[in-house]
């Protein structure tokens, strides 16, 4: 797949590090272009051989995946300005609209949730998915927490994009969890508060830890 990444923060580095992983052609997008290539020029030192580099908006439309690693606020001015572009595009919401000045509440409606306002200001027939929200960046680097591969949690109401979305997971040898339509976004979103909040205190760890199913 040609997963194009909106970002080139933490986040966008640990999911190219998957995607890379997995096979799959990563192309960088960010307001920084030299931040872009940088970030391409260390993926690609840490995956030799991978097919990786900095791109502009405008050839987005070339992609299979187009994943939104940025903040809330952020991702909605994307889908915006992108309109048109991403209609028929699978893309992925990773973000958690966090009060971070009190990590003690969203800061979206009770009834909402940042991934269904995302799919609600895109234009129609993008399939927003919500992914990668309840994952920190130094354990997508890694693919594990204490031997085991991370879990990926997925909700999106469009069974052929949720599908898409859980090739790129599993070829890049984590475990896609699918939970179901995009309003269980709102729960993604909810337990993810709380795992950043335990970060915070002095037990925490490190942003390092995991949410992670686990059956007999």
């Amino acid at each position: 797949m040609r997963v194009f990444i909106v970002g080139t923060g933490n986040m966008a580095g640990g999911i190219a590090t998957r995607a890379l992983a997995g096979g799959h052609t990563v192309r960088l997008i960010g307001t920084d272009p030299v931040k872009a290539a940088t970030l391409a020029d260390a993926l690609g030192e840490r995956t030799p051989g991978a097919d990786v580099a900095p791109a502009v908006p405008d050839a987005v439309g070339s992609a299979d995946v187009v994943v939104l690693a940025v903040p809330f606020d952020a991702a909605r001015q994307v889908v915006t300005e992108y309109g048109d572009q991403l209609a028929g595009k699978t893309v992925v919401d990773i973000s958690n609209p966090v009060d971070f000045s009190t990590f003690d509440s969203l800061t979206v409606p009770a009834d909402s949730s940042a991934a269904q306002q995302l799919a609600e200001a895109a234009a129609p027939g993008t399939h927003v998915v919500k992914a990668f929200n309840t994952t920190f960046a130094g354990s997508l680097v890694a693919g594990e927490v204490g031997g085991l591969p991370l879990d990926v949690f997925i909700a999106g109401d469009d069974a052929a994009a949720r599908d898409q979305v859980a090739e790129l997971v599993s070829s890049g040898g984590l475990n896609p969890v699918v939970v179901g339509g995009l309003r269980h976004a709102r729960e993604l979103e909810g337990i993810q508060l709380l795992h950043m909040a335990l970060q915070t205190r002095p037990e925490g760890h490190g942003w390092m830890s995991a949410i992670k199913i686990v059956a007999p």
